[in-house]
């Protein structure tokens, strides 16, 4: 890789650390024209970026709003190296299904875990918002995923968690299944009552413990 080459994947390194979409997008552009390759954009810039931001947010330095432009950098750019990762036969190391619960209609904490788990090599099949035990299910037995995260915002739609997890589990689906709960009034205690495998309390920890359980790194 040559020095101009390197200058691009460190600018676009610092366009999504620091959450600036346009220039995320058109250095994603210029990198492809100087012929980077999608993987090594995608594992040499976009994927380190995202993962300091994950770091960043956990210290205390960014909070949600950053941390979501970020998110939304990133996934423009992966809205351009998608079809062409694609092309080249890339597989992801794992599949991921998710969706908030129903009754809730919260999305920005599960969109940011969705984004950061396609950046570090996951399929993920989001579901969205209001998702009912009944879909989660059918989800699962066509994606046949490795994971399933489950988010609420409420303290009321949280109670969902169990109740799904009893379906869940009468309908035969959990046999090699993780499952995460995650959401602001969500905590560890309460994830463990519920019957889940595993709490993320943000994205960063998401990713980081389901390679972890997995066994698996990111492209």
């Amino acid at each position: 890789m040559n020095e101009k080459q390197s200058e691009l994947l460190d600018e676009l390194y610092a366009a999504v650390v620091e959450g600036i979409g346009k220039s995320t997008v058109s250095l994603t552009v210029s990198g492809l024209e100087m012929n980077i390759a999608a993987e090594d954009l995608l594992g040499n810039a976009l994927i380190p970026a995202l993962g300091e931001v994950g770091d960043l947010f956990e210290s205390g330095e960014y909070f949600v709003p950053e941390m979501l432009m970020s998110a939304r950098a990133m996934q423009a750019a992966m809205d351009i190296l998608r079809p062409l990762l694609a092309e080249t036969g890339a597989k992801p190391i794992g599949k991921f299904v998710m969706g908030t619960v129903q009754g809730d209609i919260h999305d920005i904490g599960k969109n940011i875990c969705n984004i950061m788990l396609e950046g570090a090599g996951f399929e993920v099949i989001d579901l969205g918002v209001n998702v009912s035990a009944a879909t989660f299910i059918e989800a699962i037995q066509e994606h046949r995923p490795d994971a399933l995260g489950m988010s609420a915002f409420l303290t009321t739609t949280m109670l969902r968690f169990a109740p799904n997890m009893k379906e869940l589990r009468e309908a035969g689906v959990l046999d090699g299944l993780v499952v995460y709960v995650g959401g602001a009034p969500v905590t560890q205690e309460f994830a463990e009552h519920c019957g889940a495998d595993a709490y993320a309390p943000h994205a960063n920890a998401l990713v980081r413990d389901l390679k972890e359980r997995l066994g698996v790194a990111s492209r």
